[in-house]
């Protein structure tokens, strides 16, 4: 595993699919890569959980949002920076205990392609 990728410990049952399943559905998983459709619906906030791995981000369709960390204070709030457009790509660290908050008017939806810990070369 390479050094500086934290969270690959935390609890499972703190892990997106099991802790928000409603908002995360499993695509596809190997042993170098899971995919999540990520979707949260206007005024809904997603449960506590984690991602445990850094991931790709695909925005199918964006929304404003609040994303809190575990004791509720405010780590990101969409409204007050950059907005990340329809069909552009982020890259994103581990995510320790959090909610998200979908404080728009659409639906956030995106594809997290989570790049576990190893040696990934071809």
């Amino acid at each position: 595993m390479e050094a500086g990728w934290v969270g690959l410990n935390w609890p499972e049952e703190l892990d997106a699919l099991i802790a928000a399943p409603k908002n995360h559905t499993l695509l596809f998983e190997n042993e170098v890569v899971r995919v999540l459709d990520t979707s949260v619906k206007p005024g809904e906030t997603v449960p506590l959980h984690t991602h445990r791995w850094p991931s790709a981000l695909y925005i199918m369709s964006f929304s404003d949002f609040v994303r809190r960390d575990g004791d509720g204070n405010v780590v990101a709030d969409s409204r007050t920076g950059v907005k990340l457009p329809e069909g552009g790509a982020l890259w994103s660290p581990p995510l320790a205990l959090h909610t998200l908050e979908n404080v728009g008017t659409s639906e956030l939806r995106a594809i997290n392609v989570e790049v576990k810990g190893g040696d990934h070369r071809i």
